[in-house]
């Protein structure tokens, strides 16, 4: 079945309909307008190019099984925030860190603000990736996403004061651990 949507005139709800109805090249557009989304979240979350690329691709082929269940376009995007989300905590619970936090592997493609400020950029990521499953993912939907609170618990099936507990304890933990070390002594 050859698609009659192009990428010019992309219409979310039109290219939803025909993959559900199994063009694949519809489903291929969806997944192109959508996997920076989805590989981003994982990178940051993982801070593993292959590992993001397996849960992006985990996310992907569910979304393919679901399609049907799929209403909008805003709840493809609630969707897929939310089962990167889930699939971003199983994998760090498959693959506890075995090596100390200093010592995780940094992600290979450094951001604007790295260049600016290249070992705060790096010692940041590296302690988000410390950071519990549940508060990384809610962290990064909050400041990587730029999601509001109350769309993330949508987004997460969770209620609004967790997500906000959750980005507050993920704060604090990284406030404490960015620190001086003696500031607290030397406060008055």
């Amino acid at each position: 079945m050859t698609s009659a949507l192009s990428a010019v005139a992309f219409d979310p709800g039109r290219a939803l309909a025909r993959a559900a109805g199994g063009d694949e090249a519809a489903f291929a557009l969806l997944v192109r307008r959508h996997q920076s989304m989805v590989f981003g979240l994982a990178w940051n979350a993982l801070g593993d190019a292959a590992l993001a690329e397996e849960v992006a691709q985990e996310v992907f082929l569910r979304l393919y099984r679901r399609l049907g269940a799929i209403e909008s376009e805003e709840h493809l995007v609630s969707w897929l925030r939310r089962v990167t989300g889930q699939r971003v905590v199983d994998a760090v619970r498959r693959r506890r860190p075995a090596l100390p936090l200093d010592e995780l592997p940094e992600p290979a493609q450094p951001s604007a603000e790295e260049l600016a400020e290249p070992l705060l950029g790096r010692r940041l990521r590296r302690l988000v990736r410390g950071l519990p499953p549940e508060q990384r993912v809610a962290l990064l939907l909050r400041y990587q996403e730029e999601m509001a609170p109350r769309e993330i618990a949508a987004a997460l099936r969770l209620p609004v004061n967790t997500v906000k507990s959750r980005v507050q304890r993920a704060l604090a933990t990284l406030r404490r651990q960015l620190a001086p070390t003696g500031a607290e002594e030397a406060a008055p």
